[in-house]
């Protein structure tokens, strides 16, 4: 059998593929993955595909979801479409296909115009088996045209949860698969896969794709072999490099928020000598492919990455995932944690939560940069949901129940109330009563009109006396120094609770701002203040000009302003 190259001709590619050499599933997997036995749940969903049925499989991180479309396509006749959402993720399978003997190509927004010739040339000649491309490309005229000349036995959907609306990655563009499909003179079979999705999700992807009578498998998303565990550290790098000097030479990946905290990290333990990559969408493709190769191939033990890292990544022997930054909700940070220990021994994977986080996390889903295309009345229905998954997300990192239930329940399992392998499970609550501190914060809240960031509400029931205390005349709030011998990371987390239980809500958000103002091509400063509060009125002095800019300049969560006007 022979690999494709870049350079192979039309005649040696037929030659790979030439599948005389299998003809079941399981010759197949042997001869092509070089495994002897499926694991669970492949089998069905392989077999279901090759009798003509569309199917439709739910399988955790590491349970080879691949596999479970990629031998029925090897074994179907004509071509098997593969819409992913990923560049980097579609390269990496192709690469790996045809280093297995399986001829294969993709088509997405990195193909020059030469070569995207070129790959449609080779398909119409039936070279292919199997095409990654990108949902976007699917609608597009040269792509329709081939479609229509070309047999085409099945249209696979991976990270199906971003055709739902209720999913955590919705992407618009995935609906142009529907539309493909209608395109069609004959219908092929459809599959779908997903690693992490709630029932919710699951009945969306089932009636949006239009799946006809397909065969679902969910499996199990408990991995036993994985720990579990929340810390509210009080300096997140230092426990990190403790944590690496706890567990030298283990290969483990720290997934960050931002771009920044990624390069801050990185740094930081490379200076202490430590063998560690960086994966963020700011570098290069070929920065990205050399830490991505090192990592895999164990030249680097630790990656520091956002979430842009990882799907694809067939890695065993992770053996922690740390994460600095609690994610946006749920399904993501189960499928990063997931990452490690697909080698079934046991493996940790560690949540650093602080009330920083919840803010970055508001301020990306009012961003909603991956959302641009949809239309106003979606997005704030996205924007909704979002914001309810990071409250889940959020009571994940508060709770003191099983954290393994905890996600159990979450995609709708029911587990033990206690698993054994979790840190809540290991560890001895104390209950506290803190109710009249509560009351205390309530009724601050209150009285200030809710015009206060949390840092001025704190200081007050501390009965600190700061230039802002002063300022805004919070020693004289009822509520001052009622709290005086609370340690002050104690009234925080008091505070954070109060919130996350919407006794406490938002309302003010922006704690510093500036008002600008275009004078001969430049932008001058006009005012700057701290907090805006339901009305804020401010004087411009006579300034005449065309643009006028509010720029936030720090603020608790997105800043959200309901009315501007000038008079």
């Amino acid at each position: 059998m022979k690999i494709l190259s870049k350079n192979t001709s039309d005649t040696e590619t037929k030659d790979t593929c030439n599948n005389d050499k299998y003809h079941t599933p399981e010759q197949a997997l042997k001869i092509l993955f070089g495994y002897d036995s499926f694991r669970a749940g492949q089998k069905s969903v392989i077999d279901s595909i090759l009798a003509g049925r569309d199917a439709f499989a739910v399988m955790p991180t590491g349970a080879g979801k691949s596999v479970c479309y990629q031998i029925p396509a090897v074994l179907l006749p004509g071509i098997t479409l593969v819409v992913s959402p990923l560049i980097s993720l579609m390269q990496d399978q192709v690469k790996a296909l045809n280093e297995a003997g399986v001829p294969a190509a993709f088509i997405n927004s990195s193909l020059s115009e030469k070569d995207y010739n070129e790959t449609i040339r080779r398909a119409r000649q039936g070279i292919y088996k199997i095409i990654y491309i990108a949902p976007e490309r699917l609608v597009t005229e040269g792509f329709l045209a081939l479609a229509k000349s070309v047999p085409i036995s099945m249209v696979t959907v991976d990270e199906a949860h971003c055709i739902s609306q209720w999913g955590q990655d919705f992407r618009p563009s995935y609906m142009k698969i529907v539309e493909f499909v209608k395109t069609l003179e004959k219908r092929p079979i459809i599959s779908a896969f997903t690693a992490t999705a709630t029932e919710t999700v699951r009945e969306d992807i089932v009636c949006t794709l239009g799946l006809q009578n397909p065969f679902t498998l969910v499996n199990g998303f408990d991995r036993e072999n994985l720990f579990f565990q929340v810390e509210k550290p009080k300096n997140k790098e230092q426990y990190i490099l403790k944590y690496i000097s706890e567990h030298s030479g283990d290969s483990g990946i720290i997934y960050c928020a931002t771009r920044k905290n990624v390069d801050n990290i990185y740094e930081l333990l490379k200076s202490k000598g430590i063998s560690v990559g960086k994966y963020h969408a700011g570098m290069n493709a070929e920065e990205r492919k050399k830490m991505q190769d090192d990592f895999v191939f164990d030249y680097t033990s630790i990656v520091v990455a956002t979430n842009a890292f990882g799907m694809g990544i067939d890695k065993s022997n992770v053996r922690f995932v740390i994460h600095y930054n609690m994610p946006k909700n749920m399904e993501g940070y189960y499928q990063e944690a997931g990452r490690a220990g697909r080698d079934g021994d046991p493996a940790e994977c560690i949540l650093l939560y602080s009330g920083k986080d919840v803010v970055t996390n508001q301020y990306l889903i009012e961003r909603g940069q991956d959302n641009q295309e949809m239309e106003a009345a979606a997005w704030r229905l996205v924007r909704e949901r979002d914001q309810e998954r990071l409250k889940q997300m959020t009571f994940y990192c508060f709770t003191h129940d099983c954290l393994r239930e905890y996600i159990l329940k979450y995609f709708g399992e029911y587990g033990k109330s206690y698993c054994g392998n979790c840190l809540n499970c290991q560890t001895e609550f104390e209950e506290q009563d803190v109710s009249q501190e509560a009351r205390a914060m309530i009724r601050c809240v209150e009285s200030s009109g809710q015009r206060y960031g949390v840092n001025v509400i704190l200081d007050t029931l501390r009965g600190a006396s700061t230039a802002k205390i002063r300022q805004y005349e919070m020693d004289g709030n009822p509520e001052y120094g009622v709290c005086a011998k609370i340690p002050a990371h104690r009234l925080r987390q008091i505070f954070n609770y109060l919130v996350l239980k919407e006794a406490i809500p938002f309302s003010q958000r922006v704690e510093k701002f500036k008002v600008c103002y275009e004078e001969n091509g430049s932008m001058k400063e006009c005012y700057n203040g701290t907090t805006i509060g339901y009305k804020k009125i401010i004087d411009l002095k006579g300034i005449q000009t065309d643009f006028l800019a509010i720029v936030i300049e720090d603020s608790r969560v997105a800043p959200v302003m309901s009315f501007v006007g000038v008079y």
